[in-house]
């Protein structure tokens, strides 16, 4: 079954800060790995090609959001943290973003399903109501609790 992620950043100051510029810098390179990537379905864009001028939340421009769906928790995983490019932009977030908790919930998804945005923050306000199971989880419990 395909899994969706959704991972939320609130810039430490304002999104358009100079102090960003490096991460802008990447998205675009980093997103079109992604897309090239094996078990990529589907991300979230807006109207760039990215999804960082989505206002998830009403009048906080500065929380970003990334969304996207995958063949399965694995090709993500690969993807997320053993592609160099992108794992070069996770090892700079805490220059960029606050500690938020959750930021980053998965989920499987029916095949084709691309999800919305309130589902996504929905699923995150779920993780961190009821912790990690079979509906909402994290990667640490994913490996922690498959089966096989």
């Amino acid at each position: 079954m395909p899994i969706a992620q959704i991972n939320i950043a609130r810039f430490h100051g304002a999104k358009d800060d100079p102090a960003n510029a490096p991460f802008f810098n990447a998205i675009d390179h980093v997103n079109a790995q992604a897309e090239a990537a094996d078990g990529f379905v589907w991300r979230l864009v807006g109207e760039g090609n990215n999804a960082t001028d989505i206002e998830i939340v009403q009048g906080d421009p500065d929380l970003i959001v990334n969304m996207s769906v995958w063949r399965d928790v694995e090709s993500l995983e690969a993807f997320a943290y053993r592609h160099a490019d992108h794992r070069a932009v996770l090892a700079r977030r805490k220059e960029w973003f606050q500690d938020i908790t959750p930021s980053l919930v998965l989920w499987p998804v029916p095949e084709g399903h691309e999800p919305t945005v309130a589902e996504g923050m929905a699923k995150l306000a779920e993780l961190a109501a009821n912790g990690p199971g079979k509906a909402v989880f994290t990667f640490r419990w994913y490996r922690e609790n498959r089966s096989g």
